[in-house]
């Protein structure tokens, strides 16, 4: 083995030779286990978010393969409509300086499949950096044909049900993109907006209780005031009883619209009284929907104001008899233009009462960056309610478990409140409806064309028209459980692997895709998609802020694993950033942060680290501290395994057989190893990966490399120990050290081969070229070797060195140098055990000699640690100058008094308490109490030696 601990010169390779050999398909052996993996967008990047629950699912997937299962992890790519549309249309417009308008939807089409293939493929080459060991042969794409025949068979068999049809809806419409976009492509930003206080005239000579004859209503968006359909006052709201009823004039337009009662009215709110404008807000739709108004649209879908409002009623139908003239002024105005000029026509007539600054959150699209209008459009749509009961009672019956349990009424909450799915998207890139128009407009779905023909009765001179939106992208990705493995044919796989097993996900998509998943799966297989949905939780930074680019505060998981310089790391922040302050700001920042950049650290230390911060369904905080502690970890393994290799090979280690003596350390960690198997065991089974991880660090670090292979020198050092008690030794470093690779191999999969295809040799467990310790077996706890009596011998040991050393430190007494140590007011088990562990304690102590005293008051004068009721002497008599060391200590105490008085000084003036930020005050405070500590430490050691 090297010297040094290199991923960066193992991993690709390893990876390589992993894929190359198949090792990620099912075995076809064993009980099935599969996990479908969310399927990352093809325009994507690996993140963070990304890289911690493909860290996860590899972990089972690795665990479950050496368990002997039949293992499938499929692997896809989502299409991902809008991100993929958008990318390829900029390319489209800088190249070649053209729309896809001017390409026509076929050749466009066509562009978009070339880039997907030169591409599209960004994240998987990412994936396999990662270690993620999915089964790339069956890799599968929601635009393929097989899926794409899934996705049409559901569609039509749900039009078939009644459960799809087609409607005015409103929906959240993106002006920029001209398409309609789900809940999760809608950005929520707090901002400072203004609220406007308008009068709205009485009508018919009617006045209030106080005598005003005007209502005074407040909105967000006055120029949605051209749509209004009435106002709301609330029921209770007494102020307002004797006009519900009665009417209001309509500013600007002339209309007269109700006064109506409804509880969405506030009457703390304003003035208690709230226009409805049932076309451009959704709490105004179901105001309508209850009061029975209808719905009159004032903007295009560009969202500029209308010439003539289109007028429905709540099902969609066009009420042409209805007047639809708005004010001839506002044509063809963007709205934020029309907002202006409503504002200051209102202002002009005496109708702006006043003008509020007020906090308040707007929906952006998160692709195109413009706020969200609802808009009443055409969509498609999903009838949910009776697909959602059966998915209910599955998580009610416990045929779905959520981990951790309390998603699951997250889940409910959602399920038990529905509307309606807009599933269909103004876009050219997605699964086009399978739906075609006559020239009447009449509209007939079926799987092709020429099936909608002959399903129909439709002439061939009959012009048919296919519907131009596609799908949107969840509609597929809800079938992905089972379109995956094949269906609607009854494939092998499909028999083989479904349900899935388990089902890895955030929170932030329970209702998206996990709930439309198990309401499509149940609906088309009589199967739940999966048994389990482990539930993790989001990757912030150190500071719990949620990564974004915005933000400054991204991480690339790959220049985790590879370093990055500052200047790089400092550019990926702020290029094409278009504020320089902002861009300044960032840079700073990351400049404080990341004095140096960001060394490499290896894919096998990223994860340790993920592994390590995944409790259930908590946020993580990203904490670069903890990475570079695992990649000391890393080292730590690497350095051990070097120690045993170098003791073990060409030497006899029992393989062939041969008579073995197992010493006290070696009867300890094999004892130590089946109780640490049995946890991380558990832990996993459980998808307690935190303490997995925790359990094994803690064995590798502070068991097996601290303790046992410093105790395993004094018997392969030792002259006079036997050739079977060395044979023990060796068989237990290697054994031990092995089940620990495969331990470690679900976790750290790149270091654990690359140290086992060294050390399994040495323990009998390697079966020639080729083999790997992926297709090792997992191990098993063996209670037969659990040894609870060494076990406390071994601590009674640790214990006796741990004060030994202690005495040192406190001493100043040097590492190395030998001393002799006195044992007293024990039981008799202790002198025993002295006996029996003296040539591990001389050696591990540095000890000139170990003797038990049996009457304490025969002990000179000496340094004092406790070991249960025992006491620990060290003779101080010539270990150290008495008055050197109290002059050294007396000059450190000065030094320590001298930065005490400094930061009293600087927390006792008040312009500094009064103008530094809390955080830079508490750090301060914080500093007081730590050298304050020290000093009392200092001042502890200074007396005990004073009197020697």
């Amino acid at each position: 083995m090297e010297k040094t601990y290199q991923p960066e010169s193992i991993e690709t390779r390893w990876y390589q030779r992993w894929e190359a050999d198949n090792r990620f398909a099912p075995s076809g052996r064993g009980t099935p286990f599969s996990m479908m993996i969310p399927p990352p967008n093809i325009t994507g990047s690996l993140h963070m978010g990304h890289a911690f629950q493909d860290t996860i699912m590899d972990t089972l997937a690795r665990y479950k393969r050496m368990q002997g299962n039949n293992t499938l992890w499929q692997i896809g790519t989502d299409h991902a409509g809008i991100a993929t549309q958008m990318l390829v249309e900029r390319k489209l417009a800088a190249e070649e300086g053209k729309t896809r308008h001017d390409l026509g939807r076929d050749a466009f089409m066509n562009k978009v499949w070339e880039w997907k293939k030169e591409s599209g493929g960004h994240i998987t080459r990412q994936l396999r950096r990662m270690g993620a060991s999915v089964d790339w042969s069956r890799e599968r794409f929601t635009m393929d044909d097989g899926f794409y025949q899934a996705v049409q068979e559901v569609f039509v068999r749900l039009h078939e049900d009644n459960l799809i049809y087609r409607g005015k809806r409103l929906v959240n419409w993106d002006p920029t993109l001209h398409t309609a976009i789900s809940d999760l492509e809608v950005e929520n930003r707090d901002q400072q907006g203004s609220f406007w206080h308008f009068r709205y005239p009485l009508a018919d000579g009617v006045k209030t209780d106080a005598g005003q004859d005007h209502l005074v209503v407040a909105t967000t968006r006055p120029e949605t005031l051209l749509g209004d359909t009435g106002v709301a006052v609330n029921p209770e709201d007494p102020r307002y009883a004797s006009l519900v009823g009665k009417f209001v004039e309509l500013p600007l337009v002339g209309r007269r619209i109700p006064i109506v009662a409804d509880e969405h009215a506030d009457m703390d709110k304003g003035l208690g009284c709230v226009k409805i404008t049932p076309a451009h807000d959704f709490n105004d739709y179901e105001v309508g929907k209850r009061q029975g108004h209808l719905l009159i649209n004032v903007f295009s879908q560009d969202a500029t104001v209308l010439e003539r409002a289109e007028i429905y009623d709540l099902k969609g139908q066009i009420q042409p008899g209805e007047d639809s003239s708005l004010p001839a002024k506002y044509a063809g105005l963007d709205r934020f233009e029309a907002r202006k000029r409503i504002v200051a026509d209102m202002d002009a007539a005496g109708l702006l009462q006043e003008v509020e600054t007020v906090s308040n959150t707007l929906p952006f699209g998160d692709r195109s960056g413009d706020l969200i209008e609802p808009l009443l459009t055409d969509q498609w749509f999903v009838a949910v309610e009776e697909l959602a009961k059966p998915a209910i009672k599955a998580v009610e019956d416990g045929d779905i478990e959520f981990v951790p349990k309390n998603y699951e009424n997250m889940y409910f909450s959602w399920m038990r409140d529905l509307q309606d799915w807009c599933i269909s998207r103004q876009l050219w890139w997605g699964h086009r409806i399978p739906a075609w128009y006559d020239e009447s407009g009449r509209v007939f779905v079926a799987r092709t064309e020429a099936e909608a023909r002959e399903k129909h009765g439709i002439a061939a001179d009959v012009t048919l028209t296919q519907d131009d939106d596609v799908l949107d992208t969840w509609f597929s990705s809800a079938l992905w459980t089972f379109g995956t493995l094949g269906w609607p044919e009854q494939t092998p796989e499909l028999a083989t692997f479904h349900p899935t097993s388990v089902l890895v996900t955030g929170f932030d998509i329970i209702f998206f895709w996990v709930a439309r998943m198990i309401m499509m799966t149940l609906r088309f297989t009589g199967e739940v998609p999966f048994k389990t949905v482990y539930v993790h939780g989001l990757v912030r930074d150190g500071q719990g802020n949620k990564m974004s680019k915005s933000k400054g505060n991204v991480l690339d998981p790959i220049d985790l694993i590879d370093g990055i310089s500052l200047d790089e790391l400092v550019e990926k922040r702020t290029g094409n950033m278009m504020q320089p302050q902002k861009a300044k700001a960032i840079a700073k920042a990351t400049r404080a942060e990341f004095k140096d950049g960001i060394e490499p650290h290896g894919t096998d230390a990223l994860r340790f680290t993920f592994l390590s911060q995944a409790t259930t369904g908590r946020d993580i905080k990203f904490d670069m501290s903890r990475l570079d502690g695992y990649r000391n970890f890393c080292n730590k393994l690497w350095n051990a395994s070097r120690y045993v290799l170098m003791n073990a090979d060409g030497e006899d280690c029992g393989v062939d057989g041969g008579e073995v003596t197992l010493s006290l350390a070696d009867r300890w960690i094999l004892s130590a190893l089946q109780k640490t198997t049995a946890s991380v065991t558990r832990y996993i089974d459980d998808y307690r990966f935190d303490h997995a991880s925790q359990a094994l660090y803690d064995f590798v670090w502070n068991e097996y490399c601290d303790w046992y292979l410093e105790l395993s020198k004094p018997v392969l050092w030792g002259e006079q120990e036997s050739i079977e008690a060395k044979r023990g030794t060796r068989q237990t470093l290697v054994r031990v050290l092995e089940a620990v690779l495969r331990l470690a191999h679900p976790m750290m999969p790149y270091i654990s081969e690359e140290i086992w295809q060294r050390v399994a040799p040495l323990a009998g467990t390697h079966s020639g070229d080729g083999d790997s310790i992926m297709a090792k077996a997992w191990p098993e706890a063996d209670e037969g070797l659990i040894d609870d009596a060494a076990a406390r011998d071994i601590e009674w040991l640790k214990g006796v060195i741990v004060a030994v050393r202690n005495v040192r430190a406190e001493m100043n007494i040097a590492p190395g140098r030998q001393i002799d140590v006195l044992l007293t007011k024990g039981r008799a088990e202790d002198a025993a055990r002295l006996e029996q562990n003296r040539p591990f304690l001389m050696k591990l102590a540095k000890l000139s000699s170990a003797t038990w005293l049996d009457n304490p008051d025969d002990a000179p004068l000496c340094a004092t640690q406790l070991v249960g009721h025992m006491e620990v002497l060290v003779p101080m008599a010539g270990l150290i100058d008495k008055d050197a060391e109290l002059a050294r200590l007396d000059k450190e105490i000065a030094r320590q008094n001298k930065q005490i008085d400094g930061i009293e000084k600087k927390l006792g003036n008040e312009g500094f308490i009064a103008k530094a930020p809390e955080a830079v005050v508490e750090k301060e405070r914080g500093k007081l109490a730590e050298v304050r500590a020290a000093r009392a430490l200092l001042e502890e050691q200074r007396q005990k030696i004073d009197s020697l």
